[in-house]
C-alpha cells in the first residue's frame, strides 16, 4: 500500500503553527475528516488519545506519527502536516517535531503495520525530510513522496520498468507472514543487482498478495530464477528454467552470491511434473527444508483468520469490560455488540485449523491436496464425534498438522497409482477420482488419528493447567527466548504457533508471553541506538528509530539487519531481554486473547500495567546487554 495513495490534497496542511501537542492532534484529525475516511470524529479521536497515553508517538528526528485503529475508519488514510517552527510533541530526544503524519486504520487487518514500516523507512532520509519541509504547495509535497517511494520500493509494479532485452535474473521472495522478510529480501536482491550491473526483477509474495508478478515473457528470456521463500510459491511456470531455491533469509544476507550463481549457470534445471509435483531437490533444498516450507505455507494462510478472528474476540471482551458485564459464562456475549464481535470472531477463528491443514496439503500435492487437508483439518476439530467411536475430545491443532501432511503425501501416492489408469480417464481424475479417493483415505486416517491426538491434547492441557507459578515462569522465559533467537525463523514461528494453539484452548497467558518476546528485540535495539549511539554506525542509528515502530507493532523482523551484522552480540542480548519479558509476563499472570497487534491490542490485555512493566524491563535488559557486549564504533 503506497503512502502517496493514502494522502489527498484535502488531508495535507503545509506551514502549520499548532500551539502545542493537543492542538496539533486536533488539526490532524480535522485533516483526516476532510480526507473523507472518518465516520465518527470523537470515536477516532478517542483512539488517538488512548495510543498517546501509552507513550508519545513522536519518534525523534523531528518526526511524529500519531495513529489509531478504529471502527470509525472506513478505509486506510493519512493526514500530513509540516510545522516549520516545530511543536513540542514530547519526543524522546526532546526536540520539537516538524513533520507530522497521522494514520487512520480500520479495525480489520494489519494495514497499519505496512504503513508504519513504510513511512518510517522513507522518513529516515534526512534530505527527503528537508524537501518535504520546503515544499511550496501540496502538489509538490505529494510528488516528493511519490518519487521517494519509487526509489525506495522499486519492486512495485508502478516503479518497475522492463528494459528492451528483458531481465537477466528474476526472483521471488516470500516469508510466512509476508510482512518484513519478503520485502527486505526483495530490496537486498535489487540493490545487489544494481551493484553487480545485472538487471533483476523481484516478485514479492507478501501479505497483500503477489506484487510485481513475473510475466511469461520475462521468464522465457531470463538466465534463471531465484526463489528465496519460506513458504510454497507457484513453481509450475518455471519448468525447464534454471532455478535456485533457498531460504528467504539468504536473500537478505547473501543476495550477491545468489545472483552470481544464476549468472554463472550453477543453478539446476527445474522440472515440474504434473499438478502434484514436488520441487526438485538441490543442495539448497533438503527434505527437511521442504517440510518446513509446507508447514509455513499452512501457517501463512492461517494467519489472517487467526489475527482477525482473535482480535474480534478480544474486542468482544473489551466491550463487555467497558459495559461492566459480570465475569461469568456470559462474559464476552453479555451485550449485543459484544456478542456480535464474539460470534463473528469465533466463526473466523473456527476456520483456522481446517485452513492450516488445507494449505499444508495443497503445498504438498497442489489442488488435489487441498480437499484432503481441508476435510482432515475439519475432522480434527470434531474429534471422534463424526464416527461415534471413542471420546469427543478434538485432536485440534496437532491433529490438523498431521492431517495436512498425511493427506498431502497420501494424495501424491494416489496420483501415482492413478497414472496406471487408461488415458481415457485422464479428464475425470482431478474432478472425480482424486477427490473421492482422497476423501475416503483422509476419513480413515482421521478415525485413527483423532482419539490418539485427542488424548495428547487433553494431557497437554492438563499439564499446562497443573503447572505451578515457577514452572510457568520458566515456560514464559523459553517462549520469549524462542521468539527472539531467530527473529521470524523456525523457532520464532514454532513459539508463535504454540501461542495461537493455546488461545484456541483457552490458555491466554501463553500468547501474552509469546507476543512480548517478539516485541522486545526491535525495541531493545532502538533504545540502544538512541542511548548508546557510539555502539552503532550512523546508518544503524538512523534506521534504529524504525525499530520503535516495528517493536511496538510486534514485528520482530525489524531486528534482523542488526542481528545479521553482529549475531554473536546482538542475538544473545535480545534473547536474554525477550526471555526476561516472557518470564515476567507469566509471573504477573498477564493474558492476551488476541494473537497479534502489539500496542494496538494492549487495551484487552489482562494485568495491562504489569504487562507494560514487563515489556519495559525486558527491553531495558536487552539494551544494557547490547551496551555491555558491543564495542564502540570508530568513525
Amino acid at each position: 500500500m503506497r503512502i502517496v495513495d493514502l494522502l489527498s490534497k484535502n488531508s495535507i496542511q503545509l506551514n502549520a503553527a499548532p500551539k502545542d501537542k493537543t492542538d496539533a492532534i486536533n488539526q490532524l484529525i480535522e485533516l483526516q475528516i476532510k480526507g473523507g475516511s472518518i465516520t465518527d470524529k470523537e470515536a477516532y479521536k478517542k483512539g488517538i488519545l488512548a495510543r498517546e497515553e501509552l507513550s508519545s508517538t513522536a519518534v525523534g528526528e523531528g518526526i511524529a506519527i500519531p495513529h489509531a485503529k478504529s471502527e470509525a475508519v472506513k478505509k486506510p488514510s493519512l493526514a500530513a502536516m509540516t510545522v516549520p517552527k516545530g511543536v513540542d510533541y514530547e519526543a524522546m530526544d526532546g526536540e520539537p517535531s516538524n513533520l507530522l503524519f497521522m494514520i487512520a486504520a480500520p479495525n480489520d487487518g494489519d494495514v497499519h503495520l505496512e504503513v508504519l514500516s513504510r513511512l518510517m523507512t522513507i522518513l529516515m532520509d534526512e534530505d527527503f525530510r528537508a524537501k518535504l519541509l520546503q515544499a511550496k504547495n501540496k502538489e509538490e509535497f505529494l510528488k516528493i513522496i511519490d518519487t521517494m517511494e519509487q526509489e525506495k520500493f522499486p519492486a512495485e509494479p508502478k516503479a518497475v520498468q522492463e528494459n528492451k532485452e528483458g531481465y537477466q535474473v528474476l526472483a521471488v521472495t516470500a516469508c510466512p507472514t509476508g510482512i518484513a522478510h519478503t520485502y527486505m529480501a526483495a530490496e537486498a536482491l535489487e540493490k545487489a543487482g544494481k551493484k553487480l550491473g545485472i538487471s533483476i526483477k523481484v516478485e514479492t509474495n507478501g501479505s497483500g498478495g503477489a506484487k510485481n508478478v513475473l510475466t511469461k515473457k520475462e521468464i522465457e528470456q531470463c538466465d534463471g530464477i531465484i526463489v528465496a521463500a519460506d513458504k510454497t510459491v507457484e513453481m509450475a511456470r518455471f519448468s525447464g528454467k534454471k532455478v535456485l531455491t533457498t531460504k528467504v533469509s539468504d536473500g537478505i544476507k547473501k543476495p550477491e552470491e545468489l545472483i552470481q550463481k544464476i549468472v554463472e549457470g550453477k543453478a539446476g534445471i527445474y522440472q515440474h511434473e504434473g499438478a502434484g509435483a514436488a520441487e526438485e531437490e538441490t543442495d539448497e533444498e533438503t527434505f527437511g527444508r521442504k517440510i518446513y516450507k509446507h508447514l509455513m505455507n499452512g501457517v501463512s494462510n492461517m494467519l489472517p483468520f487467526t489475527v482477525a478472528g482473535g482480535i474480534f474476540i478480544a474486542l468482544a471482551f473489551l466491550i463487555d469490560t467497558v459495559a461492566g458485564a459480570p465475569q461469568d459464562s456470559t462474559f464476552g456475549t453479555y451485550t449485543t455488540l459484544a456478542a456480535f464481535f464474539k460470534n463473528i470472531g469465533g466463526y473466523a477463528f473456527n476456520f483456522m485449523v481446517p485452513v492450516l491443514a488445507a494449505y499444508i496439503g495443497m503445498s504438498i500435492a497442489d489442488r488435489p491436496g487441498f480437499l484432503v487437508g481441508l476435510v482432515g483439518g475439519y475432522l480434527a476439530t470434531l474429534g471422534s464425534t463424526f464416527t461415534n467411536v471413542g471420546g469427543d475430545v478434538p485432536s485440534g491443532f496437532l491433529g490438523a498438522l498431521l492431517a495436512g501432511f498425511a493427506g498431502g503425501f497420501l494424495m501424491l501416492g494416489i496420483e501415482k497409482l492413478c497414472d496406471k489408469l487408461p488415458k481415457a480417464l485422464e479428464g475425470i481424475k482431478p474432478v472425480l477420482i482424486y477427490p473421492l479417493a482422497g476423501l475416503l483415505v483422509i476419513a480413515i486416517v482421521m478415525c485413527a488419528v483423532n482419539p490418539f491426538m485427542g488424548m495428547i491434547n487433553t494431557g497437554l492441557s492438563n499439564f499446562l493447567s497443573s503447572m505451578g507459578s515457577s514452572s510457568k515462569i520458566v515456560l514464559g522465559c523459553v517462549l520469549g527466548g524462542m521468539m527472539s533467537i531467530d527473529m521470524g525463523g523456525p523457532f520464532n514461528k514454532a513459539a508463535y504457533v504454540f501461542g495461537v494453539a493455546a488461545i484456541a484452548s483457552g490458555s491466554y497467558d501463553i500468547m501474552a508471553a509469546v507476543m512480548i518476546g517478539g516485541m522486545v528485540p526491535p525495541i531493545s535495539i532502538a533504545l540502544s541506538t538512541t542511548f548508546f549511539k557510539n555502539r552503532w554506525t550512523e546508518e544503524e542509528r538512523k534506521n534504529g528509530l524504525v525499530n520503535y515502530i516495528m517493536g511496538l507493532s510486534f514485528i520482530t523482523e525489524g531486528a534482523i539487519p542488526y542481528a545479521a551484522a553482529d549475531p554473536i552480540r546482538v542475538i544473545p542480548s535480545c534473547l536474554i531481554g525477550a526471555a526476561t519479558a516472557g518470564g515476567l509476563s507469566m509471573a504477573f499472570n498477564c493474558t492476551l486473547m488476541a494473537p497479534h497487534g502489539g500496542v494496538f491490542v494492549f487495551p484487552v490485555i489482562g494485568n495491562r500495567m504489569f504487562y507494560i512493566l514487563a515489556l519495559v524491563i525486558g527491553s531495558l535488559v536487552g539494551m544494557f546487554m547490547l551496551a555491555l557486549l558491543k564495542k564502540k564504533v570508530e568513525e
